[in-house]
């Protein structure tokens, strides 16, 4: 996530105007009953804390934010990894560290991969500078390396992943221009992510693999891409969406999109992002990234919430197994900006959609539910 305006129309631009190549429908994955990945992005909390964030439940009480996410019903926890920042967050050595304090409170841990040294989303996917002269050929090399070094430094402190993303919102492809589907030619891409899927399966076995996309707003979209990386021989074990509705259209639609997709391609799909504002206001010199609301949810904390708890009853609707809220813990902390090239001098744009308001009390409404 972190997006300037969203160019919803990115990757259907891309489409070039083709049909989706034939597919042989997959066996349809089971559908579930219940949210068994209940999760909250906190890939800024490190931060946050080191800045001396704090953080509060809904009775005024000083607690740790994520005892107050399980009792809101979060049990795994999402974390992103840039290759080489330089703001020296979200790099190995720190997800090392929010790894052993995921774990220690009992939550499962997915790694999100951008294979980047910042921001990687749908509008940009840009190379580490490591990896800046590197053609397709190196770059498979980079991505096996880098997945199964992260992955195996995870497994040696006793915190392995339960479950990683190959690239994130990689609607169009990753590691640009090299990665890039460009006139629906996905054979590129699908080499690395053939090269993440066999690092992390060599790394250990049982981690689930998730290719994520933004495609929740649109079932063409959808199958464009994972109909074109299925029939390069991609292997995957989850389907990530992505779905904003000031971005991705309507739940009826979500539930569409979800249902093709776990059927089409007989895998489990987890909404890997999702949030809604508590507020129109902002909190600090930085214009906040979301401005809209949706039709019936205010920008309030009981908006918030209904919203939230709206998106989880359509996932499950749909047979869905995970829902992950984006960045809940990130508030206005001077110092915690969104850009990692000067993350001291830019703020949050995030502040009016986290769940802790701007002095760090929890919104109450908000749960996670099975």
């Amino acid at each position: 996530m972190r997006r300037s305006p969203r160019l919803a129309a990115l990757m259907g631009a891309l489409l070039l105007g083709a049909a989706a190549p034939a597919l042989t429908p997959a066996a349809p994955a089971t559908a579930a009953t219940t949210l068994t990945m209940r999760g909250a992005d906190v890939s800024s909390l490190q931060r946050s804390l080191d800045l001396g964030a704090r953080y509060y439940t809904a009775a005024g009480a000083a607690a740790d934010p994520l005892d107050v996410l399980k009792g809101a019903g979060v049990n795994y926890a999402r974390l992103r990894i840039w290759n080489n920042p330089a703001s020296g967050y979200n790099n190995l050595a720190k997800v090392l560290i929010d790894a052993k304090r995921v774990k220690a409170k009992g939550l499962a841990l997915m790694v999100d991969f951008h294979y980047s040294d910042t921001w990687a989303d749908p509008g940009k996917q840009y190379k580490p500078a490591a990896w800046a002269s590197h053609g397709i050929a190196a770059l498979q090399t980079d991505v096996y390396n880098y997945t199964y070094n992260v992955c195996t430094a995870l497994k040696a402190q006793g915190t392995t992943p339960d479950s990683v993303q190959i690239g994130n919102e990689i609607n169009v492809g990753m590691l640009w221009n090299d990665g890039k589907v460009v006139n629906n030619n996905f054979t590129n891409l699908s080499l690395l992510l053939k090269a993440g899927y066999n690092a992390t399966k060599a790394c250990n076995s049982a981690t689930k693999v998730i290719i994520h996309t933004a495609d929740a707003d649109s079932q063409a979209n959808a199958r464009w891409f994972y109909d074109g990386i299925t029939a390069k021989g991609v292997a995957w074990d989850l389907t990530g969406l992505s779905y904003y509705c000031m971005w991705h259209g309507t739940l009826s639609n979500l539930a569409t999109v979800i249902t093709d997709v776990r059927t089409r391609y007989g895998k489990p799909v987890v909404l890997a992002e999702t949030a809604y504002p508590f507020t129109s206001a902002n909190a600090d010199g930085e214009a906040n990234s979301v401005g809209s609301t949706c039709s019936g949810y205010p920008a309030t904390w009981a908006g918030q919430a209904a919203n939230f708890t709206a998106v989880q009853n359509t996932a499950r609707g749909a047979g869905a197994i995970g829902v992950f809220y984006w960045e809940p813990t990130w508030y206005a902390v001077p110092g915690n900006g969104w850009d990692p090239a000067n993350i001291n001098g830019t703020g949050n744009q995030w502040d009016n959609m986290a769940v802790f308001n701007w002095t760090g009390q929890v919104n109450p409404n908000v749960v996670w539910t099975p």
